[in-house]
């Protein structure tokens, strides 16, 4: 990395005259805007400096428990999640496997390891650039006092946000490397039901410990962390998750499908079988299965838990005065994420006693069948428990008895969501889809080009179908909050709140979506860990004699690719439920933002128009970042891929002399490529977002307003169609590889292109729009109030700073794209 670093200092604006002067007329337009904003900046900002808890002794609930107290108990059940994590995991790790296969997954944990340390360095690179902002802000504009004490407790913890997120995705990877290796040992005596119950149990050790760890972190700073500071300590501990996840989501992303796409084109190009043992780039492809679908999503997860939870914190300090009700939503909202985590376990042991009385001992099995109904049930239980909960916990607020039901519904919306979205995405990116098998049916007559097509049909399509049902949900607790819920809860904007309630009942299956969101890469793992440990090399009497399992190695392999269609599948139920959180739990963001703007909707509410030019610049603004980190993303999986299939290509042995294994240096070389790649686009990405979000929110604060309003819109959108389009393509060739048994034909060539297409598309810009809108939203808190307050002091300053953020964040656009080129001359291939 410090060379990379190094390399990256070198290349010095003075070598670039010709760009600088494209950056200097570029701001040169850019001064009108700048300059016209004076007329809009607030005199000063109030905003999460001055947030304070309310005392939560104050209000006593059932059995005369006051809010501490109850809140407290919580801790304990934080404990129990952990354990249910850790004794899953020893669980898992006392399976039988066979060293061969054991071996191979040591290499990719070992890989995954080397990648990781690699990451958290370059996350506390990263972190240096916030922690100028935050102590600028809380520590020189607006001081929390004493501030020799309360900053560094806020950059502690948004330290712990970031450790939080990179040390859930350090689990993720130790689980699932063991889980892929006893998930191939099973395959061997050719029954379904064992494949499909060690992934889930792995993915719910995850889920699991994650959200304990999250939920127990913010209690502590809400139950230990004086409450004049905890305020600031929930938006940097959330800062800092956020920057880990998007880190983590959009390096991963980058990594895993630069891997994937070079180990697949070899497919092609030399007719080798899949996870051929002789291509050096099946190892990277298995590492960048846990860097890009386990440690982005792990890290997101806890993100997006852990961002919304504050979203609904700062909106109930901001929007609600009365110190009583305040009390009584904010306990009741931490007891309803404790009581989650039990719903998610008894769901879990309910749904194996269904699973293990219908499959265990079968031939067969839909692997898709108990997932779905894992997410039904846990959906229902979590309903049930919402209203029981509500019931006992708010039975009256402000003197309406009947404000605990309309809140429980209002969250029911959002977890109703987190079971009819995945059916929805089925709709769309199944391997019984009639959408996918469309694909299928285009590519079978009009080669990779029509199949393409076909996915983008699908696609679209599902952005349809998902937008209108989250914006019904919404509507209705949209319609709910408005039976009386501003009035007697003494609230302002209520609708609001409700959308932030119906992001948090998105969450209320968190351990269960992150447990089906974690099946896949266990899966994919799983078919490569089989070939590479070449176990059909080792005598059937060896393993019989040694684990007392009589192998059936062709049986072996058709199930766990058919375990890997549902995995592929179930991995794309989870992306719209976390990037449809995102963008309603923006929503309550954004209006804490707007509340610190105009005073409490006292002033300057007028800006929030159409008829304020900066606010609808700001909304056209949005749209451009999100399709030019669409762009970033992708270009960087490209030049990376280039690169991998290049080395690949040169070194691989296939000729009957070779090595039955391609070398571990060979294969260490592309996890190498893979990671610095994957770098050189991050930290591209990061710095433009970054420098974007201080020169938005300086040219004036209702232009950023409008800025963050049309990511969240733009993004999900985006988000959905890449998303559902490239899981099609991949269930497709899924298709014909398991159900047509179609191998090495010109149609299984087509859908190979089909779904290295669609592998930056699913599993690298889609999957880090989540992290990129929280983390824009979440920063850019401060970045206004920082911008608003020097302007109240040096409005020349401001705009002059503007200015000179934009053309360092352009600088970074620009580069992502001719700073990352492959650079190779096309004339060379001319005749």
């Amino acid at each position: 990395m410090r060379n990379w670093l190094t390399s990256f200092a070198s290349h010095s604006f003075v070598s670039q005259g010709s760009r600088i002067l494209k950056f200097a007329a570029i701001a040169v337009a850019f001064l009108p805007l700048s300059a016209s904003a004076a007329l809009a900046q607030p005199e000063q900002v109030s905003g999460e400096a001055s947030l304070k808890l309310p005392d939560l002794h104050s209000v006593t609930f059932f059995g005369g428990w006051d809010g501490h107290f109850l809140l407290s108990i919580g801790i304990l059940f934080c404990i129990f999640g952990l354990g249910f994590g850790l004794a899953i995991y020893s669980r898992l790790k006392s399976l039988p496997v066979h060293r061969a296969m054991l071996e191979i997954s040591e290499l990719i944990y070992e890989t995954c390891k080397t990648y990781l340390v690699t990451q958290g360095k370059f996350l506390l690179f990263l972190w240096a650039f916030i922690a100028v902002i935050m102590v600028l802000y809380f520590g020189v504009l607006a001081p929390v006092h004493p501030v020799a004490t309360t900053l560094p407790i806020i950059l502690a913890f948004s330290l712990v946000g970031i450790a939080g997120s990179y040390g859930v995705a350090w689990f993720g990877i130790r689980v699932n490397t063991f889980a892929n290796s006893r998930t191939a040992f099973a395959s061997l005596e050719g029954k379904p039901y064992p494949i499909y119950r060690i992934p889930l149990a792995a993915g719910m050790s995850i889920g699991m410990m994650l959200i304990s760890v999250e939920l127990l972190i913010m209690l502590i700073i809400l139950l230990f962390v004086p409450r004049e500071y905890a305020g600031p300590c929930f938006i940097g501990f959330a800062i800092g998750e956020s920057l880990g996840a998007a880190a983590l989501r959009i390096a991963g992303g980058i990594f895993t499908k630069i891997a994937d796409i070079g180990a697949d084109l070899m497919k092609i190009v030399f007719k080798i079988k899949e996870d051929d043992a002789r291509n050096p780039g099946v190892i990277a492809d298995c590492t960048g299965d846990n860097a890009g679908d386990s440690v982005g999503p792990s890290a997101d997860g806890f993100e997006t838990y852990g961002v919304t939870g504050v979203a609904l914190i700062t909106f109930i300090l901001l929007g609600v005065k009365s110190p009583t009700v305040q009390v009584q939503l904010l306990v009741w909202i931490f007891v309803m994420r404790v009581m989650m985590l039990v719903a998610s376990a008894l769901a879990y042991f309910l749904n194996g006693a269904i699973a293990k009385g219908r499959y265990d001992g079968k031939d067969e099995m839909n692997f898709e069948s108990p997932l779905t109904s894992l997410v039904w049930i846990t959906s229902f239980v979590s309903i049930a428990i919402t209203f029981f909960i509500s019931h006992v916990m708010i039975p009256d607020i402000g003197g309406d008895g009947s404000l605990w039901w309309k809140l429980a519904t209002i969250i029911s919306c959002g977890t109703l969501a987190g079971a009819v979205i995945p059916e929805l995405v089925k709709v769309f990116t199944s391997v019984e889809s009639r959408h996918v098998r469309e694909v299928v049916t285009s590519a079978d007559e009009g080669g990779a080009s029509l199949g393409i097509l076909s996915g983008f049909v699908a696609g679209n399509f599902s952005g349809y179908y998902l937008g209108l049902t989250m914006v019904i949900l919404m509507a209705t607790g949209y319609w709910v909050s408005l039976q009386g819920l501003a009035d007697h809860a003494n609230m302002i904007a209520a609708p609001v709140f409700a959308f932030g309630l119906v992001a948090f009942g998105f969450l209320g299956m968190g351990p269960v979506t992150i447990a089906v969101d974690s099946y896949g890469p266990v899966t994919d793992n799983a078919q490569s860990v089989y070939e590479l440990s070449l176990i059909e090399q080792v005598p059937a009497a060896e393993i019989k004699r040694d684990f007392n399992v009589d192998v059936n190695f062709e049986r072996a392999k058709h199930l766990l690719e058919a375990n890997d269609g549902a995995g592929n599948t179930f991995k794309a139920t989870a992306k719209p439920v976390l990037i449809g959180t995102a963008v309603v739990g923006a929503t309550t963001m954004i209006f804490s933002i707007i509340m610190a703007l105009t005073d409490g909707l006292t002033a300057n509410v007028d800006k929030l128009s159409l008829l304020h030019a900066p606010f609808m610049l700001g909304l056209i603004t949005g749209g451009a970042i999100i399709y030019w980190f669409t762009g970033a993303s992708t270009q960087a999986v490209t030049t990376g891929a280039y690169r991998a299939v290049e080395f690949i290509k040169a070194n691989i042995r296939l000729d009957r002399n070779s090595a039955a294994k391609a070398s571990v240096a060979d294969s260490k070389k592309v996890v190498q490529i893979c990671t610095q790649y994957a770098q050189k686009g991050m930290i591209n990405i990061f710095l433009a977002v970054f420098f974007s979000t201080l020169a938005f929110a300086f040219i004036e604060p209702f232009y950023f307003i409008g800025y963050l309003i049309s990511i969240a819109v733009f993004g999900l959108y985006q988000a959905i169609f890449m998303a559902n389009a490239g899981a099609a393509w991949d269930n497709a060739k899924k298709i014909v590889e398991v159900e047509l048994k179609q191998k090495g034909t010109p149609l299984h060539d087509a859908t190979v292109v089909g779904d290295t297409v669609g592998d930056p598309f699913k599993d690298t810009s889609s999957v880090a729009m989540n992290p990129v809108i929280k983390f824009t939203t979440l920063f850019g808190l401060l970045a206004v109030e920082l911008a608003v307050s020097l302007a109240s002091k040096n409005p020349m300053l401001t705009h002059v700073l503007a200015l000179g953020f934009f053309v360092v964040s352009f600088f970074f656009v620009h580069r992502s794209f001719y700073g990352m080129r492959i650079g190779k001359d096309v004339n060379r291939h001319e005749a």
